[in-house]
């Protein structure tokens, strides 16, 4: 998902995010807002139990990214 539409989903949850905020803190504060977890992006092993999450798509392919050395 790209930034523009996850700023207006913070928005939509009354979220203000500041404009250099990046992708991972901003969905972790979603995810906060909503009251589910802040894991976004923690899935290094590429396991979660959260199958109907927004972010999983995007939460794997970080996750893996981070992961490389």
């Amino acid at each position: 998902m790209q930034m523009p539409e996850i700023r207006a989903i913070a928005r939509n949850l009354g979220l203000t995010p500041p404009v250099t905020q990046g992708k991972t803190h901003l969905i972790r504060d979603i995810q906060r807002q909503e009251g589910n977890f802040d894991c976004f992006a923690t899935a290094y092993d590429g396991q979660c139990d959260q199958v109907n999450c927004l972010w999983r798509a995007d939460c794997f392919a970080l996750a893996k990214k981070a992961q490389k050395p």
